[in-house]
């Protein structure tokens, strides 16, 4: 099966965009480190090294300390496709950042984001 071009795409090219994206609604760089910190389990100075280093999307989840359990309760459509239908692993966690960015710049509550209870 062939790889997803976006597997190959660095996330610090692709970072600028998911904060562009928040801000643009009014959240802020903090709130998308946070999500990106839940999901992954990297700390504030590992997802710096990740960024500062450029290392591609699917490096980036390989190597995620602790992926969320809970993001398996992350439903929805992104990008015109159900994201708990997604099959291949990597898009799968692509889809889901990319939803809980989603739901930042909508307004939901951070609680809310993080599927807290």
């Amino acid at each position: 099966m062939a790889k997803h071009r976006i597997f190959g795409t660095s996330f610090a090219s692709v970072y600028p965009l998911l904060v562009a994206k928040a801000e643009r609604k009014g959240r802020s760089r903090e709130e998308v480190d946070e999500i990106v910190r839940w999901l992954t389990g990297y700390g504030r100075e590992e997802l710096k090294a990740q960024l500062d280093s450029k290392t591609d999307y699917e490096t980036f989840f390989a190597r995620a300390p602790r992926m969320n359990p809970d993001r398996a309760q992350i439903k929805g459509v992104v990008c015109g496709v159900r994201v708990e239908d997604i099959e291949e692993p990597t898009m799968r966690e692509i889809r889901y950042l990319d939803k809980l960015v989603d739901e930042l710049a909508k307004g939901r509550p951070m609680e809310k984001i993080l599927r807290k209870p």
